[in-house]
């Protein structure tokens, strides 16, 4: 994959990531802020954590930090998938955040 396919999926996840905290505070009382810089997303929860997600461009990799431990993913046939084989990106952020504020939430892959 070149850098620039990377990229394009990599921004996707993060936008995707976005659009998940909007719709799990419309549908919840979970008041996630997230906030946007550059190559990561800061989720900040109520009590004070936060799970961050960043792009790791020279590796071609996300990488997820929760109160769990990090996550390191590549672009596996279209899905993000742990370098260590422990899972698919958002199924471990929506543990890593339902652990995290102690209401079950759900990020997806895709809004559909």
């Amino acid at each position: 994959m070149t850098d620039l396919e990377f990229m394009n999926h990599a921004e996707a996840l993060l936008s995707r990531v976005e659009a998940c905290c909007d719709t799990i505070n419309a549908v919840t009382d979970a008041d996630i802020d997230n906030q946007r810089t550059g190559g990561m997303v800061t989720l900040a929860f109520p009590g004070g954590s936060q799970i961050v997600v960043n792009l790791q461009k020279p590796l071609q990799e996300v990488w997820l930090a929760a109160r769990s431990g990090g996550y390191h993913y590549r672009l596996v046939e279209g899905l993000w998938q742990d370098t260590k084989g422990q899972g698919e990106f958002f199924a471990q952020l929506s543990k890593s955040a339902t652990a995290q504020t102690g209401i079950a939430l759900v990020f997806e892959a895709s809004s559909g």
